[in-house]
């Protein structure tokens, strides 16, 4: 078992991400234990890489988290990084990147009325001064 500071990066940074992402969606260690059925201590030598994570187990914690298992590894590699900006465009990662972003990311697309989402893609147009593309 590594302690913190013998732990592979990739490692750290999984644990970092899962965190991130467990707080983001406002969940405690206790509530993703009880998904996992494992215990919050477990959770927590996850989320500091004192125990490393199997594959089986990082896809039931995506699933839970609601991300695609890849979303722990984004950041690992700059030149992920660089790939991942350069399909998306540097707006667009940049949007993602902040935790408003994520949050429009994930409900913009419950609006189910296309109508509806025009209209906000305009008032965010308008509230930004960007020219309106019809």
């Amino acid at each position: 078992m590594p302690i913190e500071s013998d732990a592979h990066p990739v490692d750290l940074h999984v644990g970092k991400r899962i965190r991130e992402r467990r707080l983001y969606v406002h969940m405690g260690q206790e509530e993703l234990a009880e998904k996992l059925g494992i215990s919050p201590q477990q959770v927590q030598k996850y989320e500091t890489a004192y125990n490393r994570i199997s594959a089986s187990r990082l896809h039931d914690i995506a699933s839970i988290l609601k991300v695609p298992v890849a979303y722990f590894f984004l950041g690992t590699d700059q030149s992920e990084t660089d790939l991942l900006a350069a399909e998306l465009g540097t707006g667009v990662s940049n949007f993602l990147k902040s935790a408003e972003g994520q949050e429009l990311a994930e409900i913009f697309p419950k609006l189910e009325d296309v109508a509806v989402r025009r209209q906000v893609v305009n008032l965010i147009r308008a509230m930004t001064a960007v020219p309106q593309i019809d």
